[in-house]
This record gives structure tokens, sequence and C-alpha cells, in this order.
């Protein structure tokens, strides 16, 4: 059924799902290092883990998206990066064999005191007003709560029509949106292709997505939420993040389980709605606690430090964000499966894995996560894109018009946002899945969707020299080096001459958690906040630079399309006149910001005598 049809295509009286009870079971496990195998886990979908499939035969599940797939370009992508993968294990494997061979005593006493030292931080707590402290009132455990809607779009849609519920039934048509529990018993799941789905579960009925209608239903939810916190943080259209510790303190005699209950209780009286819940000291464990109990329940995690270690110590690596198919087939191969494997391996992670990843991990063995909860729109915005997909598209006409109309939704989003950005990123997906993007910085920050489509239509350009026939089947548009467009924040030295200022030190969080920038696009369904990504969009670069890495060297000659500029650090394209013009420019900027510091320093000290230098023995 198309996407556009609403009909609803009755099935038999009796819709149960294949297979008896007895036949359900996860992926069989199968040696490592077998490509075909792997490629059956990964051809599953990032969505394997969602709520309402523990009792599907993912073995036939597999197989049946392994042999729909087989031939298409989506498949020869996936086979293409399943077999990269495996290189890249074999490598991490024969380095592992290496440090094994030698001492790691130094490396776990150097983990031993990293860890020490981040209990220390560990605070559970929180007090409610400085006055209060400063009185001496008791620290009050810190209670977060991650509120998720359980089957969202499904869920609205079988509000307006009830006959929906009786049928497996899916949102979208050719990737799907979402789909109810029902379609779930069957192994159908968000993200799976319309035409996978339907071999999957014959009898499953399409409906064409209708987002004014989520949008009304999730405000609806969010007013009853701004009366347990006023600060609450809206993470996407079906899920959010309370910290209801205050709204605790002021009622004490109800328990955070009972106060859960409540609002969920309350959501569905209102928006008849279910919503899943997840308590917990921060907000990391709390999402993943919101899915222990779906549909239409709640799970705790005290807050305490025994329980979270106790939580955490089973957690399978997957469950925790950041952490997808290929972060967790390479943590497998070396012999971490849950959180708690963690600190079995801590004295090699750091040399197989780089720091970043090394901290990321160590955080998740110790279940550490933000605790600051506020509204999104207090959040500092890195980018603004906007990016669709498509049937495949090619010919210059209809590429050209494609890009006209992504700048036209990029400058909605940019006005919406009261924002404009000084660097451009144009992203494509080939007809055969493979992701290009090109970035330009700009003389000045720009809004306008003429401006827009004029300053990325050389950019695709490019690229249909460097690809006489090419096919797209994404087209995307993203502005980074955001400035405000709104009157009391306009600062027109800033606009041009860029900020002056050295580079902010490292930030961390409460937790101890350093704070990164957002580089990715924001996607339209679920997006996870700012706040929640910047940990794991370092880690993504982290593995990105090892991929890289071990690449062969002809590899890295096809890749290397950009010159680092000397100057200002960003990468340009590899091309000598337009190359040496941004340089130019940037050493004018540079010229104009060193003369304008000379004439407000002081005059230099005398130069200290040289330091003798040491002789090194052998």
């Amino acid at each position: 059924m198309s996407d556009d049809d609403n009909t609803v295509y009755h099935a038999a009286e009796e819709i149960s799902p294949p297979g008896s009870p007895s036949s359900h079971s996860p992926v069989a496990p199968e040696p490592e290092g077998t490509t075909r195998s792997s490629l059956h886990y990964s051809l599953l979908g990032p969505s394997l883990l969602k709520a309402g499939q523990d009792g599907v035969d993912q073995n036939k599940i597999s197989e049946i998206i392994y042999n729909a797939s087989k031939g298409s370009k989506f498949f020869a992508h996936e086979e293409k990066r399943d077999e990269a993968l495996t290189l890249r294990i074999e490598t991490i494997l024969r380095r592992k064999r290496e440090l094994e061979a030698g001492s790691v005593v130094n490396e776990l006493r150097r983990v031993d005191e990293q860890i020490a030292g981040l209990e220390r931080d560990r605070d559970l707590s929180q007090i409610i007003g400085m006055l209060l402290s400063r009185l001496g009132w008791p620290r009050t455990k810190r209670i977060i709560v991650h509120v998720d809607c359980d089957a969202f779009f499904a869920s609205v849609e079988e509000l307006y029509r009830p006959e929906l519920k009786k049928v497996p039934m899916a949102v979208g048509g050719g990737v799907l949106s979402t789909c109810n529990y029902m379609a779930r018993q069957f192994g159908v799941r968000s993200g799976m292709a319309g035409h996978i789905a339907k071999k999957v579960c014959p009898q499953l009925v399409f409906v064409k997505p209708n987002f004014e209608r989520y949008n009304s239903k999730a405000t609806e939810i969010r007013e009853v939420l701004a009366k347990y916190d006023q600060r609450f943080e809206a993470a996407s259209v079906d899920e959010a993040y309370l910290n209801i510790t205050p709204y605790l303190q002021e009622h004490p005699k109800l328990t955070p389980d009972s106060l859960v209950e409540q609002i969920r209780k309350e959501v569905l009286e209102t928006t008849k709605v279910s919503v899943s819940a997840g308590i917990a000291p921060n907000a990391k464990i709390a999402k993943i606690a919101s899915n222990q109990n779906k549909p239409n329940g709640q799970f705790r995690v005290q807050s305490t430090r025994e329980a979270v270690m106790t939580f955490m110590s089973t957690l399978p690596v997957r469950k925790i964000n950041g952490v997808g198919r290929v972060f967790e087939r390479e943590l497998e191969a070396v012999g971490i499966k849950t959180c708690g494997d963690i600190f079995t391996h801590r004295g090699l992670l750091r040399q197989l894995f780089g720091d970043k990843a090394f901290d990321f991990l160590l955080n998740m063995y110790l279940g550490l996560g933000r605790t600051k909860i506020r509204p999104a729109e207090e959040y500092e915005r890195k980018s603004v894109g906007t990016e669709r997909t498509f049937r495949d598209l090619s010919g210059a006409e209809n590429l050209r018009e494609k890009l006209r109309v992504t700048a036209e939704e990029l400058e909605k989003d940019l006005k919406k946002a009261g924002c404009a950005g000084k660097v451009l990123v144009l992203k494509v997906k080939l007809h055969t899945y493979e992701v290009l993007t090109r970035q330009r910085n700009l003389l000045r920050p720009v809004v306008a969707k003429e401006e827009l489509y004029s300053l990325a239509l050389p950019l695709l350009q490019a690229l249909e020299a460097e690809f006489p026939v090419l096919k797209v089947r994404l087209m995307g548009l993203r502005v980074t080096g955001l400035v405000s467009t709104k009157k009391e924040a306009v600062d027109m030295n800033k606009w041009f001459f860029g900020n002056s200022k050295p580079a902010p030190k490292r930030k961390f969080d409460e937790d101890g958690w350093e704070v990164w920038p957002e580089e990715e696009f924001e996607h339209a369904q679920r997006v996870e906040k700012e706040e929640e990504l910047k940990l794991t969009q370092e880690l993504e670069e982290e593995l990105v630079a090892r991929e890289k890495k071990m690449e062969t060297e002809g590899e890295k000659e096809e890749r290397e399309e950009h010159w680092q500029c000397p100057i200002c650090g960003t990468f340009q394209p590899a091309d000598d006149t337009t190359f040496n013009r941004h340089v130019d420019f940037c050493l004018s900027k540079e010229a104009i910001r060193n003369a304008v510091k000379e004439s407000s320093k002081p005059p230099p000290p005398p130069p200290l005598p040289p330091a003798k230098k040491k002789r090194l023995g052998r």
C-alpha cells in the first residue's frame, strides 16, 4: 500500500506472530570474523533493541532482511562496510595480542587512579536553594526522570482511527518512522524499509505521517509535564527530561515512584497517550531505564552508588547512547559485551581505542551522566541543518531544484532559530549509499535562501565534475559558526573579523564530563538534544579518525580532497586558486587583528636569557 493511501486493509480476524514462543531467540552467535554472520546482524538495523521485540525470532528476521536486500545497492554498500569493519577488527585484535604480551601494570595504575578521581567527584545529591544550604539543611537525593511516549506516532494515529489498534500498523512507507506493538511482535521496527517490513509481516498496514497531529499532541503532553518541572527539557517530539527533586521537596508525602506514576497517569488521562518513564540519579541512566518496562511502565535506579554500579554491570553496551553497531562489534571482539566488562579490560582500552573513546567507556562503566536539566532553548546551538531522503535523483536541472528547495527549508530553520551561519556544508548520499560532504567558509554570516543556494551551488557543481553521472538519494544543507540575528545581540565587528578572543578552556559539567560541540546534521524525527550528543559526537570523531588511520594508502589518496588552512585551521577544497584566495583572506584578517592587539598592548618586557639545554643520556 502506498504512503498516500490511508485505507485500512483488514487482515484475517486472528493475527498472530509467526513461530511458537519456544522458537523465539536472539540472533545466534557465530564465529567472529564471519562476514556473512556479521552482515546478517548489521542488517537488522539500529532499532533491534526497541521495546516489544523480546519474543521475536531474530534469526528468522535477519534471514528475511538478508535475502530481501541481496543484490540491491544498499546491500552492496553494507557488505563493503562490513568487510572494512572486519579488517579493522583484525587490526584491533592484533594490537590487543601485542599489548597482552607486554606489561600493562603502569596503565592499570593510571586507570585506577582515574577511576578513583571520578568516584570522588560522583555527586548523587542536590541542595534546594543556596539559603537552605547555608542554614545547614541536608542534601536531597537528586531524582531525574526520562519520559518517553510509547510508539508515539502510531499511538496518535490509533486515537483518530481506533480500528488500527487491532492490526499490525506502521507509520511511513519507504522507511518506517514507527510501528505499533502488534507489528513489533512480528519483527517490524522503526528504520526498516517498507518493502522489507511487508515481507516480515504481510498483513502490515501503512499510514501516512501527520506531523501536525504529532506536534499538537506533544504540546498537550508538555503542558502536563510543566506542572511538575517548569524547566523540563524536551529532548524530541515524544520524550523529555524532568528534575523532580524540587517537587518532591515541596511534597514530602510523595515518593519518586508514586510521583512518576501520578505524572504518567495524568498524561494518559489528559492526552490518551501512554508514556513510560525511567527514574535515576542522572539523565543517561534515566533514559536507559525508561525502556526497561515499556509500554506504559516505569523503572527506577536508586540514587546510590551501589544501585548504579549494579545496574550498569550487566547492561549491554549497545544500550548506551553513543554505542552503535560498529563500536558494539569492536567492543565485543575484545571481550566487552556489558558495561561491567569494561573494568576487566581497562588496561588495554586506551591504547586500543584512543583517549576520548576510553574516557567515554570509563564513564559508561561508572554510570556517570549529566544532571543539569534545563529548557532546550537555553542550550547554545552549534549548527542548523536540514536534509531529505528521496528516490534516486539525477540531472543538473533536477539536482538544482532540489538544492533550491533545501535552501528554502534551511532559511526557515535559521529564521526560527534566530541565527545565521558562517560555514556552509553540503551533504549528499549517492545512489550507492556513499555519503559525501563539502563545505566552504563564507565571507559573512548568511541566512537568506537565495544566498544559501548560490553559495551551495559551486559545491554541487564540484561534485558533478567529480562524478560525471551524479545520482543522489539524499541532500542536506547545514551551517555552523552561528551568530545571532537578533538586534540586541548583533556585533558587526565579530561578524566580519570573527572572535579574536583566545580559545576557551575545556569545560566540564558537575559529573566531570567534558562538554564537546555538536557537529552533526539534525534529523527530522528523533533528535537527541545537544548536551546529550556532545560526548557521543567526540566519540564518533575518534572512531572515524581510527578508521582513516587503518585505510590503505590508495584509499587515503582518494580521500585527500581538502587542504587545511594554516591560519584558521579549516579545511578547504584542494584547488590552488581557491586555497590561495582563502589563505590571503585569512592573512588579511590576521593582520588587522594583530594590529588592533598591538595598539592596545603595553611594551613587552626584556627577553629572558636562553635556557641551557640539558644533555640527555642514552
